[in-house]
C-alpha cells in the first residue's frame, strides 16, 4: 500500500478538524439543520475517497450530502 503523500495527510487532518467543530457547533441547531449538516460532511468524505482525494469531489459530494440531509427530516411530519 503505497503512503499517503503529505498533502493528503493535512487534508485528512482539515477535514476531522472541520469535522469535529462542525459537530461542536451543532449543539443550538434544529434536528434538520443537524441533518444537512451531517450529511454535507459524510458527502463530502465520500465524494473525496470516491474521487482518490480531489476537491471537486469533496464539494459534490457535500452538496449531494447536504441536500440528503436536510430532506430526510421532511417526510417525517
Amino acid at each position: 500500500m503505497p503512503r499517503a503523500t503529505t498533502s493528503t495527510r493535512i487534508g485528512r487532518t482539515a477535514a476531522l478538524a472541520l469535522s469535529a467543530a462542525t459537530l461542536a457547533a451543532c449543539a443550538g441547531m434544529t434536528q434538520q439543520e443537524r441533518n444537512t449538516v451531517i450529511g454535507a460532511g459524510v458527502g463530502a468524505i465520500g465524494g473525496s475517497v470516491l474521487t482518490g482525494g480531489s476537491t471537486a469531489g469533496a464539494i459534490g459530494g457535500a452538496a449531494v450530502g447536504g441536500v440528503i440531509g436536510h430532506e430526510i427530516d421532511k417526510t417525517k411530519k
